[in-house]
């Protein structure tokens, strides 16, 4: 990694979901102030509610700076799929036009959904190994696996000449999880040591004192749940949560009954996890 100048600058700008529930938007530049480059972490949106923005259905970052100057804009990395994460891109990509990384779950999400918005073949989203890492400009990135309600949740360690800055995304520190990789402790524990200039770390009820339930209890109890009962079971949940919909699954299959999904996300999010090795024996 080249030695920074002494007018080199890393700034951190925040355009959306910091210190905010949705519209996560994550800019990072360096460089002197009147030769920037930047990385986007994320490009999310928020979700109106009828008492506070009526009529509203979908709100987004301001863009406006970087698209300005969007020839200094490397790209765009998404931490994971969730729409706060991710649900911008396609509206917002025009304006920015450049490359964007993810990992193969993610990434195959965000490739379904540029192809409804009529962006198939314009929009390069390249795709980086789960745990893998990449150079883009002065920042290198390395993937660090974390734990959350959907698959492939990324820390990013943002390595640049003038230090390192941890990335979270989301995340839930669940002990056994059932489906995807486990928190990659090692890693974290080694950039504690190396040394952060930052931790960006921004989740739902990350200040609240206490732990959250593993999803493999989920897993247990609600089997054990499903045994008890007669007649039609109605389960409901988020469809990008992907291994509570494969314990429904299993929880089905273990007392004799089928499933049905219900509702285009349930179908898209299950299409996506088949195609990336996920969900192999989903009935």
């Amino acid at each position: 990694m080249a030695r920074s100048q002494k007018t080199d600058e890393l700034v951190f700008l925040p355009l959306g979901g910091s210190g905010e529930i949705g519209m996560n938007f994550n800019a990072y530049g360096f460089g002197p102030p009147d030769d920037r480059q930047w990385i986007i972490v994320d490009c999310g949106v928020l979700f109106g509610r009828e008492g506070h923005t009526p009529g509203v259905d979908l709100i987004m970052p301001d863009v406006r700076y970087l698209a300005e100057q969007r020839e200094n804009v490397l790209g765009i990395i998404a931490t994971h799929a969730h729409e706060d994460h991710i649900g911008a891109i396609a509206p917002l990509w025009p304006s920015l036009r450049c490359p964007i990384y993810a990992t193969p779950f993610t990434a195959r999400l965000i490739t379904g959904k540029l192809d409804e918005a009529g962006l198939a073949g314009k929009v390069k989203v390249k795709e980086v190994p789960v745990g893998g890492s990449m150079t883009l400009g002065p920042f290198t990135l390395d993937f660090i696996s974390i734990t959350h309600s959907i698959l492939e949740p990324n820390l990013l360690a943002i390595r640049t000449p003038l230090g390192v800055v941890a990335h979270t995304g989301d995340w839930k520190i669940d002990p056994d999880p059932v489906l995807g990789e486990s928190t990659d402790t090692a890693a974290l524990e080694k950039l504690g040591d190396e040394g952060v200039l930052a931790l960006v770390c921004d989740s739902t009820n990350a200040l609240v004192p206490g732990s959250s339930g593993s999803e493999s209890e989920v897993r247990k109890n609600l089997t054990a749940l499903v045994g008890t009962l007669k007649g039609r079971v109605a389960v409901t949940g988020f469809a990008s949560n992907v291994a509570r919909l494969d314990t429904v699954a299993r929880a089905a299959r273990a007392h004799g009954r089928r499933i049905a999904l219900v509702g285009r996300s349930m179908q898209k999010m299950v299409e996506a996890a088949k195609d990336t090795g996920y969900l192999r024996d989903f009935p």
